[in-house]
């Protein structure tokens, strides 16, 4: 299951959707760059992509952690993204007042995972008409995103996405369920895994998060074997000096190769089907 979404691209390849960018929007030049080498690679392996920005962060561990730019700038550098590259893109929003703000540039509304049982901003996002992307919880099972579903639905938005992005393991870890997959397709929505956010180390001692990153592969062909609808990974072109979550970001450079290797598992996991 893929999103309708007008600008998306190759849609009927059989390929997984992408979800990728920065963490967050740290300058038009940056969020360009990562947006022009994203979209060559997936034009090249016939990808569905959706540019990924924050234009906030606003669940930061330390007050003096980066939290943006500024929003309307960041917002119109999404905007810029996407009329440039004739690409969708999505951003996540923190309150229910910021829907209809963040809805006029993007055509994704993102909830954060700390936020998805918040009904005010789910069904905020809902009266957008744009597509919610709801991060499922990592204290909550794939089960109960149900409910979540249920709240942009019955709010008269049928175009819902969710996305696994790990649960919490002890305080300061994650480990994902690949059963929470099925389950929540099973609600009749495209299913996303969030490969980087799930090799997040949380409540570090310094206040800033750690990760994993040499474990991204690793989970991202897991997923595609299981059968997710779609990936979403964090990158940058150096993430020891990016702004947010650079702990568990891919580099850049890395992409195209890991993405030439999941496509090709997913042309032998469609072959089962």
């Amino acid at each position: 299951m893929i999103p309708s979404i007008e600008r998306l691209k190759h849609t009927d390849s059989g390929n997984f959707f992408l979800m990728a960018g920065p963490c967050a929007i740290e300058s038009e030049e940056m969020a360009m760059e990562i947006a022009e080498k994203i979209k060559t690679i997936t034009d090249k392996l016939q990808i569905p992509y959706i540019f990924k920005g924050s234009y906030r962060k606003a669940n930061r561990s330390r007050i003096d952690s980066f939290s943006g730019i500024g929003d309307e700038k960041a917002l119109k550098i999404l905007k810029k993204v996407a009329d440039t590259f004739d690409i969708p893109v999505v951003t996540d929003i923190h309150s229910a007042e910021e829907a209809a703000m963040a809805a006029q540039y993007v055509d994704v509304l993102q909830i954060p995972a700390f936020l998805c049982r918040q009904t005010d901003i789910l069904v905020a996002a809902a009266q957008t008409g744009k597509v919610v992307n709801i991060k499922k919880g990592q204290f909550l099972s794939a089960a109960a995103m149900q409910f979540a579903v249920n709240k942009v639905i019955d709010s008269g938005n049928t175009k819902v996405v969710l996305t696994e992005r790990g649960t919490t393991f002890g305080y300061q870890d994650l480990v994902v369920d690949y059963r929470g997959i099925p389950e929540m397709q099973a609600m009749n929505v495209p299913v996303v895994m969030d490969i980087t956010h799930s090799l997040q180390q949380p409540n570090q001692s310094s206040g800033v998060t750690g990760g994993k990153p040499e474990l991204i592969e690793t989970v991202a062909r897991a997923a595609i074997a299981v059968g997710v609808d779609g990936i979403f990974i964090e990158t940058h072109p150096n993430p020891a000096v990016a702004k947010s979550d650079g702990a568990n970001m891919l580099r850049l450079d890395l992409l195209e190769s890991l993405l030439t290797r999941l496509v090709a598992i997913r042309k032998t996991v469609n072959g089962f089907r």
